[in-house]
């Protein structure tokens, strides 16, 4: 299985977030220098992310975004769930229900898989992630890169 970039992004934007929101509202703008990400893309993402109610915006100077609850009270699955139509692990050319569609012999397996994907994604919170000492020092050598593009 594959995550879509609209996941991968939106997880790793929403964890740089909380890692960085010691200080207030943190900035799209550092974020993709941080994570190089498009900030157009992460436009896109974040306002997904609002309408979702996973974070909030704040205007004006220092403002930016902060998380809409607590790290342990969001899940990675909330958040692949608020930037994608749902997780899946087999894409399907026709959707159930439209026409042209045909079941294929596989597929009861792989939407099982699909939940025991989503189940697992529930169990692990952006607090879970950022206590991984490998996700902490990722983040420093990130802080460098943001560093290093301010002094240039």
């Amino acid at each position: 299985m594959r995550l879509s970039t609209k996941s991968r992004y939106a997880v790793t934007s929403l964890l740089d977030l909380v890692m960085h929101s010691e200080q207030g509202p943190v900035s799209l703008a550092d974020i993709s220098v941080r994570q190089g990400i498009s900030l157009s893309y992460l436009e896109q993402l974040f306002a997904k992310m609002r309408r979702n109610k996973l974070v909030v915006s704040t205007r004006g100077p220092g403002g930016g975004y902060s998380l809409g609850g607590t790290p342990e009270q969001v899940c990675i699955a909330d958040v692949i769930n608020a930037v994608d139509e749902e997780m899946q692990v087999a894409d399907k050319d026709v959707v159930n229900g439209s026409a042209g569609y045909e079941p294929c012999l596989t597929e009861q397996l792989w939407e099982e898989l699909s939940a025991e994907i989503e189940s697992y994604l529930t169990t692990i919170s952006l607090a879970d992630m950022m206590s991984n000492e490998e996700v902490q020092e990722l983040s420093r050598v990130h802080d460098l890169r943001q560093t290093g593009s301010k002094l240039s």
